[in-house]
C-alpha cells in the first residue's frame, strides 16, 4: 500500500497528523515550537535542547515542560537541568505486587536500585497496597488524606535497620528492625479522637527500610 503524507500537515492550524515533538541541540524557532508543541502527544529533549527550550521559553517554562530529557547529560546546563528535575515530585508504577511472589520480590529489589538512580521517591501502587522505600535518614509521611486503610509495616528488607517511629499505635523506639528479630508488620496508626486529623508518621531509619501501606479505593 502506498503512504500518503502532507509534509506541512504539523505545522497547520488544522492539521490533523498526531506527532511526536523530539527537540534537538539546535537553535529553535519559537513559532514553530508553539504550533508544534501544542499539537505533541509526546514532548522529548535530546540532552542540551533542554537548554533552547529553557531560555526560547523564558518566562513561561512552567507551562512548557517536556515528557522525556534524555541523553548523557553532558551538554545540558546545571541550572536547566535542575528546572526540569524540580517538577516532578514522585515516580509512580502500577502493578509489580501482584502474582508471583518472586516477580513481587523483584519488585522490591527494583525499589533499591532506585536509590542510586534518582533522588525521586519510587511508589508501587497494586489493587490494596503501596510499597514505597525509605532512604537512610528522617521521614515525615502525611497519612490523612482519607484513601489510607487500617494497616501498614515497615519491614527491613536488606539489613538490619535502626528505627525510630512516630504517629504509630506499636511505634519503635530505637530499636533494630531485623528478619529474625523484630519486623513491624500488621501495625496501625496512632488512635485519634473522632473528627480529628491523623498525626503524621515520623520514620528515622539507618538504612533503606520498606514502608508499606493499605489503599482504601478512591469514590468514582
Amino acid at each position: 500500500m502506498d503512504e500518503e503524507l502532507t509534509p506541512l500537515d504539523c505545522l497547520l492550524p488544522s492539521g490533523t497528523q498526531r506527532i511526536c515533538l523530539i527537540i534537538l541541540n539546535q537553535p529553535l524557532d519559537k513559532d514553530y515550537l508553539h504550533i508544534l508543541w501544542s499539537k505533541a502527544l509526546l514532548r522529548a529533549c535530546a540532552d542540551g535542547a533542554a537548554n533552547h527550550l529553557y531560555n526560547v521559553t523564558a518566562g513561561g517554562c512552567g507551562r512548557f515542560l517536556p515528557d522525556y530529557i534524555s541523553g548523557d547529560f553532558d551538554s545540558i546546563t546545571a541550572e536547566v537541568k535542575a528546572f526540569y528535575a524540580d517538577k516532578v515530585d514522585a515516580i509512580v508504577t502500577l502493578g509489580g505486587l501482584a502474582g508471583r511472589f518472586d516477580q513481587a520480590m523483584a519488585s522490591v529489589e527494583t525499589l533499591h536500585h532506585a536509590l542510586s538512580m534518582t533522588p525521586l521517591p519510587l511508589l508501587i501502587i497494586q489493587e490494596t497496597s503501596l510499597a514505597y522505600l525509605l532512604r537512610p535518614g528522617s521521614h515525615r509521611l502525611d497519612v490523612n488524606t482519607g484513601l489510607e486503610g487500617d494497616w501498614c509495616s515497615l519491614i527491613p528488607v536488606g539489613g538490619p535497620c535502626r528505627t525510630t517511629t512516630s504517629g504509630l499505635k506499636w511505634n519503635l523506639d530505637n530499636q533494630v528492625l531485623q528478619f529474625g528479630r523484630l519486623v513491624s508488620t500488621s501495625n496501625t496508626y496512632e488512635p485519634t479522637a473522632p473528627g480529628k486529623p491523623r498525626k503524621p508518621v515520623t520514620v528515622t531509619t539507618d538504612q533503606p527500610l520498606l514502608w508499606s501501606m493499605g489503599i482504601l479505593k478512591a469514590a468514582q
